[in-house]
């Protein structure tokens, strides 16, 4: 097992099951401390490669994930692997598609998808999910079943 992410640490996200995440953005330096073991990365172009295991979301700025069903089984992946090791979830600024990703996380988790946004917002940062088709995305997002 892994040690966990500092509680208080930058960008670091508790879910309802105790989980630790952290979302950042990837045009700011990476935060002094552990480093993730998984990443996963929601950018338009491929992610540079990192030292840790990662999965690249092709997700332009400001929209949405192109492969639906291929962002459903990474987020399962993260959610899975965050019980016991530090995973990340970062875009180029950290706020739009990593919140709403962490958005997605959370109604994994148990969080209504109703109320996902301002979860995030009051507990990783007040300016997460940034356009409303991702508040409509996270409103409308439904896990599929393991």
């Amino acid at each position: 097992m892994t040690e966990p992410w500092t509680p208080s640490g930058p960008g670091v996200l508790r879910l309802p099951s105790g989980r630790l995440v952290r979302g950042r953005g990837l045009r700011k330096p990476l935060p002094s401390g552990p480093v993730p073991t998984f990443g996963v990365y929601l950018l338009g172009r491929t992610p540079p490669e990192t030292p840790w295991q990662s999965r690249w979301v092709h997700w332009p700025d400001f929209w949405l994930p192109r492969d639906a069903s291929g962002f459903q089984a990474i987020l399962r992946e993260a959610w899975e692997r965050a019980a016991d090791e530090r995973v990340e979830f970062a875009c180029g600024g950290g706020k739009g598609r990593t919140g709403t990703a962490l958005a997605c996380l959370a109604v994994l988790d148990g969080v209504p998808a109703d109320r996902a946004v301002a979860f995030v917002r009051e507990h990783y940062a007040r300016g997460a999910v940034e356009t409303p088709w991702q508040r409509r995305y996270v409103a409308r997002f439904t896990p599929v079943p393991a």
